[in-house]
């Protein structure tokens, strides 16, 4: 992501509101909602300028700047559309203050999605000019187009050996579509069936009816037919040693919201809760690990796992004083080694997966599922998460409440 001097952004100024350009005096009101629905209409970049959009806050219509103070507060906001959850796929941008002649202004830049179409609250939102609308029937087609073309990650890839038939079209129709799309748009019944599943990225394309990478991890009836390691191996292990016996042993297979839905109930069924009825008139239960911070750093094992080049399966193997998850894949992109698991910074190897669990309810906001584990543990007495970062995994170690392990 190029970033722009502040002689260019002054220029950008100057020449006024367009299909890259949008002023936001203040950020009252439903002007948040407003920035939302253009940083997604950048995203989509309908125009194919095929360059970032920009929206300035502290600077009215006229072009007057300065008429807002750029504080921490407005900028960790600007900066939480990004991974709030309601923008998928999550968009790539930056938030910054500037100093333009002596006048504070807050500068988000939005690149274009190699990703598109790109949601707001399920509503696909476009730019022509300085106007905002939402995307027609036509619109969505192009911005197929666009992603048919372009540079694509692998969750978009199309699996050349799959047809519609391998695709679990009543798990689309009656559960991923309607979270997916708004009501009004679905109301509208203007799209093919082959068009509603090249809009949500589960084809190539409409005239091109070949399941994605994507679309057979979500919607597909046996995954593990063309993307062999994508299952999750669940081990309870009797013991602190993989030598140990093991006493519950299973594959967990079939789309993603199976296997995530099915480790849930491995996780919940072996999880001991403690009863305390001595410290007080109530009793008090406490669970060796809190399911939440399970379920946090398991789906992002899922999410952000490489399906490409292994037929190694996410592992989670839970001995008695700890549970380890190995994920296969190392870091990805502007996350390392160094800032893994820092507050609200991510980035995406599977984008589109991860809208489709965000869409699913699996996810609630991007880049605090390890934050929001690290809280839960500790408010659990369980010691912090630890993380080993390998070239060809991610293992994260969980351990058990120190009291309550042998």
């Amino acid at each position: 992501m190029s970033r722009f001097t502040d002689e260019e952004l002054l220029e950008m100024i100057e020449i006024g509101e367009s299909d890259r350009v949008e002023f936001k005096e203040s950020l009252s009101g439903n002007v948040p909602e407003r920035i939302r629905e253009a940083i997604c209409a950048f995203a989509n970049d309908l125009p194919a300028n095929s360059e970032p959009g920009i929206i300035f806050v502290g600077v009215k219509d006229n072009k007057t700047v300065g008429t807002v103070q750029i504080t921490e507060e407005l900028l960790r906001q600007l900066a939480d559309m990004k991974t709030d959850g309601n923008i998928v796929p999550p968009p790539s941008m930056t938030v910054e203050k500037h100093v333009l002649n002596e006048k504070e202004v807050a500068v988000v830049q939005v690149d274009p999605s190699n990703s598109p179409p790109v949601r707001y609250k399920r509503v696909i939102h476009v730019r022509t000019g300085p106007r905002r609308g939402i995307a027609t029937a036509q619109d969505e087609r192009n911005l197929n187009e666009k992603r048919r073309y372009g540079d694509r990650p692998f969750d978009l890839f199309p699996v050349q050996t799959a047809s519609l038939s391998d695709l679990n079209l009543a798990l689309f129709n009656y559960e991923y579509l309607p979270q997916a799309v708004s009501e009004e748009i679905l109301a509208l019944n203007e799209r093919t069936l082959n068009e509603q599943l090249a809009a949500t990225k589960m084809i190539v394309a409409s005239d091109q009816p070949i399941p994605t990478v994507l679309g057979i991890l979500a919607i597909g009836k046996n995954p593990q037919d063309f993307l062999y390691g994508a299952y999750i191996q669940f081990l309870r292990i009797d013991g602190n040693e993989l030598s140990d016996p093991i006493i519950d042993s299973q594959e967990i297979r079939g789309a993603v919201s199976d296997q995530i839905r099915r480790l849930d109930d491995k996780l919940i069924a072996h999880n001991r809760v403690a009863v305390d009825i001595t410290s007080g008139p109530i009793e008090k239960r406490t669970a060796l690990y809190p399911i939440e911070a399970l379920q946090q750093i398991t789906r992002n094992g899922i999410m952000h796992r490489t399906y490409e080049g292994t037929n190694a399966p996410v592992r989670v193997n839970w001995f008695n004083n700890r549970i380890v998850i190995s994920s296969p894949g190392g870091t990805f992109g502007g996350v390392t080694a160094d800032n893994f698991g820092d507050l609200g910074l991510t980035d995406y190897r599977n984008p589109n997966l991860a809208e489709a669990m965000r869409i699913l309810g699996f996810v609630q906001r991007f880049g605090m599922g390890i934050p929001i584990a690290r809280r839960l543990l500790a408010e659990n007495g369980n010691p912090a998460p630890e993380f080993k970062i390998y070239d060809t995994a991610v293992v994260a170690t969980i351990h058990g409440r120190d009291s309550d392990n042998p």
